[in-house]
């Protein structure tokens, strides 16, 4: 299989470390591409031009991460990232940190790619408000959808985003803000999946 990414996308990021999770580096082999820059490989495999692009065994190009999770989660040898037993709690956890990485990604690229005036936009705007509603939201619920010594599709969503904003959006000072979500983001990254796929 081939996995197209680069090192600054968390949707890209998200699909690596659940393929990580799963035991399954050694069956993908990693194409970093730009997809800002028209890689003919990635437009090759997607036309779209989004990244990340898993190419399977039999030459599908599969698109969007969170499709691309599932079908990683669904082959050998690790175990299910969406354990059938909590499968409703993991699903929730996921979409929020889906929402969340949506919403700071949108924002990184109106201010890259927009003039300054959108930061103050109707669309900026509620997106900061979503973003601070979800933070506060996980704040609250993250221990009661996490579950110490075992990771789930959704704490990967989650704890993957988190990072994203300390990255790109650092001005938020989420650690300070929401000191409960913090700590669960400092145990939960010091997995090797995490460390070894760090933004740069």
């Amino acid at each position: 299989m081939k996995l197209f990414l680069n090192k600054t996308s968390p949707y890209a990021r998200m699909a690596r470390i659940v393929m990580l999770e799963k035991g399954l580096s050694d069956q993908v082999a990693l194409c970093w591409c730009d997809p800002w820059g028209e890689d003919e490989q990635l437009l090759a495999a997607n036309p779209v031009g989004r990244i990340p692009v898993l190419v399977t065994d039999s030459g599908n190009p599969l698109s969007e991460s969170m499709l691309i999770a599932f079908y990683l989660n669904d082959l050998p040898p690790g175990p299910s990232l969406v354990p059938e037993n909590r499968k409703e709690a993991v699903l929730h956890l996921a979409g929020l940190g889906q929402g969340l990485m949506d919403a700071s990604f949108t924002m990184v690229i109106s201010r890259k790619y927009l003039n300054t005036e959108v930061n103050d936009s109707v669309l900026d705007q509620r997106r900061w408000r979503a973003i601070d509603r979800t933070l506060e939201r996980l704040e609250h619920c993250i221990d009661s959808y996490s579950l110490a010594g075992e990771i789930t599709l959704g704490d990967i969503s989650v704890a993957v985003a988190l990072e994203y904003l300390g990255f790109r959006l650092p001005e938020l000072n989420t650690p300070d803000k929401y000191p409960n979500l913090e700590a669960w983001r400092n145990t939960i990254t010091r997995r090797s999946s995490f460390t070894s796929t760090t933004f740069s």
